[in-house]
């Protein structure tokens, strides 16, 4: 049990006293895309930075918008916005790139995710997490890990894993390295 964790009294009370971490919740960074709340598992994002020039990449499919220098490594942004088929959008004061890290084929890869705005860290916990609909999401199913409910709204939880199927990450991922490759 761990003991450094402060509960409330009423907590406490109904728990004889004892301290007793809730590792039940998980945390979770959210963003806004066209106005819908998303969020993804904090464990998955490394930094959130401000919008940056992006240095585009031929032939890349539409939704990757480019590649960025991030501290010496080329990293593929892309924009979830056109991964999701919404219209796309003119970056603005509050746009922001989430690098997130996924697992391809057994490698730790750094993505960027180009979202309109980033809201906060929330935890939720399982009785807040309610299933997929199979309708009225503006975002393909199969992307989502499930819908989190916070008071009095939802918030589509992405699993950023199957966001980038592999075969797309690692075209993405080439690309980049064929661009720099080319500039050098």
């Amino acid at each position: 049990m761990e003991k450094n964790q402060q509960l409330s009294r009423s907590e406490q009370a109904e728990t004889g006293g004892d301290i007793i971490a809730d590792t039940s919740q998980s945390q979770y960074l959210t963003f806004a895309l066209d106005g819908e709340a998303f969020a993804t598992e904090i464990s998955r994002v490394r930094e959130v930075l401000e919008y940056a020039q992006i240095t585009p990449v031929p032939r890349a499919p539409e939704y990757m918008l480019g590649v960025i220098n991030l501290r010496g490594n080329v990293v593929p942004i892309v924009d979830l916005r056109l991964q999701f088929l919404m219209q796309a959008k003119e970056p603005d004061i509050d746009t922001c790139i989430i690098i997130v890290e996924i697992n391809i084929e057994g490698t730790q890869t750094i993505v960027g995710v180009l979202a309109d705005s980033v809201q906060e860290v929330i935890d939720l916990k399982p009785e807040q997490m309610e299933a997929v609909p199979s309708l009225g999401t503006p975002v393909q199913c199969e992307f989502i890990e499930a819908m989190g409910k916070l008071e009095d709204r939802f918030i589509i939880v992405l699993d950023m894993q199957r966001v980038f199927a592999a075969r797309q990450i690692k075209e993405a991922s080439e690309q980049a390295a064929n661009a720099e490759s080319a500039a050098a």
